[in-house]
């Protein structure tokens, strides 16, 4: 009969692979280096594999030892998420959280909640991917993703935080050239800077007062980010249509004026998406409820702290 697994084990292992070596990863368990070489050791002899070749000066993985590794972080997190759920709140947050998000939501919206979350659980770490590829939560082995627009991936979980207004913007020198009374009608005549990020997205719906317009725009620039398209607005290049919370300084503080101000775009959504699990661990669960509240805020026109 095959012996059960010792998670502990598991632990051992991973830590010398994430560190490189007995001596750190015995470090940052708190115990003896002897006592993770013995681990390792009846790990391997319970596998039949050897898992990591040993020399006087550094440990590397067999091939086995990296595709197990890959295995057994994934039984670790999902065990660490069993216990955080059944735990509930009496459990702080610990580890690595991993999460993701786009760009220009990450750097504005996500990244004050981060300094707000660790100064609440100071032990806690982070690593963050601010991209706007959407990141395969699954195969990169992230506990959060934070997707905002519209939700296309069914497999995952997800719960809604907030909402999403698109804007139309340019820079006033831009703006002040428009012909008078510009409405979505005249979109096409008109200079446009594109995000390719907006994959999709052909066409674009206005509306007023129960009067609606789908229209196409005439990108005469193209960004690969949302950042680098928000420049070229700024610049004076064209109109730009971005989120809310991406713009709402700059019109604030007077670099941007909005188009079309009495014309509205369909609405999106800011969600937490969590790769399938049955439970989910206390230190996503903590992040998320920190984020929720930060966008109840925002959505009241309350700056974060």
């Amino acid at each position: 009969m095959t012996e059960l697994l010792n998670l502990n084990r598991l632990v051992y292992f991973t830590t010398v692979m994430e560190t490189g070596s007995f001596t750190a990863a015995a470090d940052r368990l708190g115990v003896a280096k002897a006592v993770v070489s013995h681990q390792i050791g009846k790990l391997e002899e319970e596998l039949g594999a050897t898992l990591l070749r040993r020399t006087t000066r550094r440990v590397t993985p067999t091939e086995e030892g990296r595709l197990f590794c890959d295995r057994a972080m994934i039984i670790l997190r999902e065990a660490e998420a069993a216990y955080g759920e059944i735990s509930h709140g009496a459990v702080e947050p610990s580890g690595t959280l991993r999460l993701t998000a786009s760009l220009d939501y990450g750097t504005q919206m996500v990244a004050p909640v981060m300094a707000a979350y660790l100064r609440t659980y100071p032990h806690m770490r982070i690593e963050a991917i601010f991209d706007d590829a959407v990141s395969n939560l699954v195969d990169e082995q992230i506990d959060l993703g934070i997707r905002v627009g519209w939700l296309t991936d069914s497999s995952n979980q997800a719960r809604r935080l907030g909402t999403i207004r698109q804007t139309v913007v340019a820079s006033p020198a831009f703006a002040a050239n428009l012909p008078p009374n510009v409405s979505p009608r005249q979109a096409r005549s008109l200079a446009w800077v594109g995000n390719a990020q907006l994959r999709g997205i052909g066409q674009w719906l206005f509306s007023r007062d129960g009067e609606t317009v789908l229209t196409e725009l005439n990108p005469v620039v193209m960004c690969d980010k949302s950042p680098a398209a928000l420049a070229c607005v700024l610049a004076g290049i064209g109109l730009g249509v971005f989120p809310d919370y991406s713009v709402s300084d700059d019109i604030a503080e007077g670099r941007l004026v909005p188009v079309f101000a009495d014309w509205s775009l369909p609405t999106g959504g800011i969600h937490a998406v969590f790769p399938p699990a049955r439970f989910r661990p206390a230190k996503v669960r903590a992040f998320v409820d920190l984020l929720a509240s930060a966008e109840k805020k925002r959505s009241r026109g309350v700056a974060m702290a």
